[in-house]
């Protein structure tokens, strides 16, 4: 089965296809299909802005699309930055200075308060207009420092155990991060027959 993923991020691209792929996805990107519509990201929560993107491109060409939208949440910033992850410091600063600009927030916060989350919201919407949502988070800790050189975004600072998400291989980050796990959800949900028009 075709799907075309709506996004232009090159890591997401990766894991949506290690994770889709041996489910029986046929997975295909924007860039590979030449489709070049703007899609503007203005809901407040990771939801609206999943469902914005898998619409704007299903509207576009009328095949089936999926999206995400994720983000870090960070409990001593009040949930920040949340929805507005990818914009964090502005939206054309490199990730590597919005990293810094996150861990210089928590300078002063102790090891037991830099509890965080990575969130995943997955929207489908097949050729006939079916729509599936799902959503789920992995739980961990900003780190002190970037760790690994594996992963993209905020990655290198968020620990699960005592590794980044950037120091595991794509399998390991995969069985246990938001995005695998809410791509797995979509994927029974969808074997199950669990849509609404």
């Amino acid at each position: 089965m075709k799907v075309i993923v709506a996004t232009g991020n090159a890591g997401k691209m990766r894991e949506f296809r290690r994770i889709l792929e041996p489910l029986g996805f046929q997975v295909t990107s924007m860039k590979e299909e030449g489709i070049d519509v703007p899609i503007v990201e203005d809901g407040t929560t990771f939801a609206e802005n999943a469902r914005i993107k898998a619409m704007t491109v299903h509207q576009h060409t009328g095949e089936a699309v999926i999206a995400d939208d994720s983000g870090i949440c960070v409990d001593a910033l009040g949930g920040r930055p949340g929805v507005y992850s990818a914009r964090y410091g502005g939206e054309d600063l490199p990730h590597p200075e919005k990293i810094k600009l996150l861990l210089k927030e928590l300078i002063q916060v102790p090891d037991e308060k830099r509890t965080a989350r990575f969130v995943a919201h997955i929207c489908y919407i097949g050729a006939d207009g079916t729509r599936i949502d799902a959503e789920e988070c992995c739980e961990g800790v900003i780190g002190h420092a970037p760790r690994g050189e594996g992963g993209f975004g905020y990655d290198p600072i968020f620990m699960v155990g005592d590794k980044s998400f950037a120091e595991l291989s794509g399998a390991e980050k995969d069985a246990v991060s938001h995005r695998g796990k809410a791509l797995r959800a979509f994927a029974q949900k969808l074997s199950q027959g669990c849509g609404n028009q």
